[in-house]
C-alpha cells in the first residue's frame, strides 16, 4: 500500500508582514556628491532616503503641474518672474497650440525665395544683417 505524503503548499505572508523596502544607489560625480551633501545639511535632512523622498515628492507635483499644462513660476520679492524650464519636465507637458501667422506674399517674393531655395552658392549677407550682427 502506497504511503502517502503531506506536501507543503506555500503560504502567503502575514497581512501584518512589512514588505521589504527597495534600496536605491547613485553614482554621482563628486560635484553632485558635494551638492546633495550641501542641500541635505541646508535642508536639515538626516538621511539620502529623506532627501530622496522630498526630492521624488518635489518632481511628482511638477511633473503633475506640467501634465495639466501649467507653467512653474519663480517670484522675488519685487515681483521679478522666472518660468522653471526643464527639458525632462517638458517631456510630459502637453502640445500647446501656437499662434498661427498668414503671410502675404507678392509674387516677387516668392520668385526671390525659390531662387534662393534653388541656388547652390552661398548668398551674401545683406548690409543690414551686417549692421544687426554688429549691434
Amino acid at each position: 500500500m502506497p504511503r502517502k505524503t503531506k506536501t507543503k503548499r506555500a503560504t502567503p505572508p502575514p497581512a501584518t508582514a512589512r514588505r521589504r523596502k527597495t534600496k536605491f544607489q547613485a553614482d554621482l560625480a563628486p560635484a553632485e556628491d558635494r551638492a546633495v551633501r550641501l542641500l541635505k545639511e541646508e535642508l536639515r535632512l538626516a538621511s539620502n532616503t529623506d532627501f530622496l523622498s522630498d526630492a521624488v515628492a518635489l518632481f511628482r507635483w511638477a511633473a503633475s503641474e506640467r501634465k495639466l499644462g501649467n507653467r512653474i513660476v519663480s517670484e522675488s520679492a519685487t515681483g521679478e518672474r522666472k518660468v522653471l524650464v526643464l527639458p525632462r519636465l517638458e517631456r510630459v507637458a502637453p502640445d500647446l497650440s501656437l499662434p498661427r501667422v498668414q503671410l502675404k506674399w507678392t509674387a516677387r517674393e516668392v520668385e526671390s525665395l525659390a531662387e534662393l531655395a534653388t541656388t547652390t552658392e552661398p548668398t551674401p549677407p545683406t548690409a543690414a544683417l551686417m549692421r544687426a550682427m554688429r549691434d
